[in-house]
């Protein structure tokens, strides 16, 4: 990238906040995007494309029939599997009334165009008188995030909320329906510090093969991006057990945090898993709006997309960051219901007839689709 300055770059630095890793905070006019994935569109006269249903399914906790999909369906992940895109999502039953307060549990939808949806009628994943129970009863299993290797294993990190702590999980299966719990994604880092650390939102590094979206390496390991508040990062070598990325005072590093004046001023959560390209490794981002310290294009707490730009060789090294979001809430459906300041939460990323398919949350409320037709970043050199 090419930079019209030189002076004030440790100035720039400090102000944004970025710990072991140079920040870029050039003004829109300035950055040179060639790096940036997409444009999104969103398909016309068809979102949402996953909306709430009076679906019931026995519940193993509470030993009887619940509408576990009856008030919300949101937050989905994103993968494919024999010719078809499979959106996992989250579903909240009508146990409760506000924002945490009922049972989360994972959908399945399968397509053949990535719009038009087929359902199962009960959830993949979900709280059971298992040996995980204490750590995602009740508020049960939360906001997933998918990614497949090479030979078909599919990834889980979910957030596994029991109403007093919500922590990152692992889940693995082969075929998208049928899913192994593997417990907290920390839970052998470090002598368990990291045990009761709240913590969620995890994007595994992927890249482009073939006509696949799977699972990469970087040093021989394999690579997360995680957090809510701030971005931090973790490794591991077998997809199941992850160790926290630490800097040179033994702390979380972070990657990037909140930027005052910018649309991601409260609060900075990885989206879908991160892609490797010939630029380097972009993640894609939510960002939550500050009323009084954000950007006032966009209304006070709204959720937003960014993007940013790491080092492919170094990944925890930032090369650029967008000031502005690449998407953001714009339709009815995106301003209502749970979260009525407006909510584009991207969790989901698939690779399907040389198009990329981002599906994202509404208002935590709805399931909809953003469509990219250009994926030649996605090409690695």
């Amino acid at each position: 990238m090419k930079l019209k300055f030189i002076i004030g770059v440790v100035g720039i630095l400090s102000a944004c906040g970025f710990t072991n890793a140079p920040s870029l905070d050039t003004t829109q006019e300035e950055q040179d995007n060639n790096w940036v994935i997409g444009p999104f569109h969103r398909p016309e006269g068809v979102n949402p494309v996953i909306s709430p249903q009076p679906t019931e399914f026995y519940c193993p906790m509470r030993k009887q029939q619940v509408k576990w999909e009856e008030s919300d369906t949101f937050n989905p992940a994103a993968t494919t599997k024999d010719g078809k895109i499979v959106v996992l999502y989250r579903a909240e039953d009508n146990s409760a009334q506000g924002i945490g307060k009922r049972t989360s549990r994972v959908g399945y939808a399968e397509s053949k165009d990535g719009i038009e949806m087929k359902r199962m009628a009960s959830p993949v994943l979900f709280p059971a008188e298992d040996n995980f129970k204490d750590q995602d009863w009740p508020g049960g299993c939360e906001d997933p995030r998918v990614a497949m290797t090479e030979d078909g294993l599919y990834v889980m990190l979910y957030t596994a909320w029991n109403r007093k702590k919500a922590r990152l999980a692992v889940a693995t299966s082969r075929d998208l329906k049928n899913w192994t719990k593997h417990g907290l994604a920390f839970d052998k880092a470090y002598n368990g510090r990291f045990n009761n650390l709240f913590c969620k939102s995890g994007s595994i590094l992927t890249k482009l093969k073939g006509n696949q979206l799977v699972i990469d390496k970087v040093d021989g390991k394999y690579l997360m991006y995680w957090g809510e508040y701030a971005v931090y990062a973790a490794t591991s070598d077998n997809l199941i057990d992850w160790y926290p990325v630490l800097d040179e005072k033994n702390e979380l590093m972070k990657i990037i945090q909140p930027r005052k004046g910018h649309f991601d001023s409260l609060l900075t959560e990885c989206g879908p898993p991160a892609v490797r390209t010939k630029h380097g490794i972009v993640l894609m981002y939510n960002g939550k709006n500050s009323g009084k310290t954000g950007d006032a294009d966009y209304p006070a707490n709204a959720y937003c997309a960014g993007q940013l730009l790491l080092d492919g060789d170094d990944p925890y090294k930032v090369l650029d960051r967008l000031d502005k979001p690449f998407f953001a809430p714009e339709a009815p459906f995106e301003k209502s219901g749970q979260y009525k300041d407006g909510t584009v939460f991207i969790e989901g990323l698939a690779y399907h007839k040389r198009k990329l398919y981002l599906y994202y949350g509404c208002a935590d409320s709805r399931v909809a689709v953003a469509v990219c037709d250009d994926v030649k970043k996605l090409k690695i050199k």
